[in-house]
């Protein structure tokens, strides 16, 4: 008889432990954001509310950038293009401008166009205050954005954020090289 309630315990225990992993994601983190309204490159309003329910993958780019944002935005056409091939549909991109002040909806949608991103799931946001972007980064994402006092050069993070239906991020990825594809198509599958 112990051995009988025994193994119903174990199977039962393994039912609860495979339905707290529903998500898919090793080690996923579920840190919820805060909702949010901005403007898109198309300047209309854009926020958490248009994500519900889709999964999307996020970063934080500038359009003056020397360096790093150039990569990160080529690196985010080549994923929403592998997701496209993949059949993936319900999956969004949303890129954060980190220099409001100069990316305008205007400049985000040239930006955007020079690297042919798709803008009916891929949207560029701005409309905000520099502060108001450093500490949503900060405080959603634990990413760093910080404009110097001098020079036009802001510093940032440069990772993708993968986000869950229910506006979490669930897990995040270099967006700068060695870009982990694979991985990230597998968890957005994952999620779906």
């Amino acid at each position: 008889m112990k051995k009988k309630i025994l193994a119903i315990m174990s199977v039962a225990f393994m039912i609860i432990l495979s339905a707290c992993g529903q998500s898919g994601i090793k080690n996923a983190l579920s840190w919820e954001l805060a909702g949010f309204t901005h403007t898109n490159q198309d300047n209309e309003q854009f926020g958490l509310k248009d994500l519900e329910g889709k999964v999307w993958v996020a970063d934080f780019i500038f359009t003056n950038c020397e360096d790093v944002c150039m990569p990160m935005t080529a690196n985010m056409k080549k994923l929403q293009q592998l997701a496209k091939e993949e059949g993936i549909e319900k999956i969004e991109f949303v890129s954060f401008s980190v220099d409001p002040a100069v990316d305008t909806p205007e400049v985000l949608k040239d930006y955007g166009s020079q690297y042919n991103a798709d803008f009916s799931n891929w949207h560029f946001l701005t409309g905000y205050e520099q502060e108001e972007i450093e500490q949503y980064a900060m405080n959603n994402f634990k990413a760093i954005v910080k404009k110097p006092q001098t020079g036009d050069q802001v510093i940032h993070g440069t990772d993708f954020y993968l986000v869950d239906q229910e506006g979490k991020v669930m897990k995040y990825y270099t967006g700068l090289a060695e870009i982990p594809f694979d991985e990230i198509i597998k968890d957005i599958k994952a999620l779906q």
